[in-house]
């Protein structure tokens, strides 16, 4: 479980690092609300939107799952699904050439994973 805590903790730096991002960049460009229409600060405002609707979710599933999958699972998961944000934003602000595609494939992957794990072990669970 510690693998997952520390990957959770990068992925909030990781929101950290792309909302200061948006913040550089509205100071140097002068735009003060939304995108302006700037295929840059579209770029880094979709970075950083695409992690807030994903990592949350994806998130809470391992975690969940964590109940019921050892330790090597949840760390596999974790360390996937952190490896993938960033790519994914990396390859959005144009640093990771194809980084975009192969985390954004990552990440669905991690998140579909998680899902039939845990749906599976809620298959098994007994209600009273």
């Amino acid at each position: 479980m510690p693998v997952f805590f520390v990957c959770a903790g990068l992925l909030g730096l990781l929101a950290v690092a792309l909302t200061i991002k948006i913040g550089l960049l509205r100071g140097r460009k002068r735009i003060n609300l939304g995108d302006g229409g700037d295929a840059e600060m579209q770029a880094a405002v979709r970075a950083h939107g695409n992690l807030i609707e994903f990592a949350p979710l994806t998130l809470l599933i391992i975690y969940m799952a964590s109940d019921f999958y050892g330790f090597r699972t949840v760390a596999a998961l974790s360390v996937v699904f952190l490896v993938a944000r960033v790519l994914h934003a990396g390859g959005m602000l144009g640093m990771i050439p194809k980084g975009r595609l192969v985390g954004a494939l990552a990440s669905t992957a991690t998140l579909g994973v998680a899902s039939i794990l845990l749906a599976i072990a809620g298959l098994g669970l007994k209600q009273y």
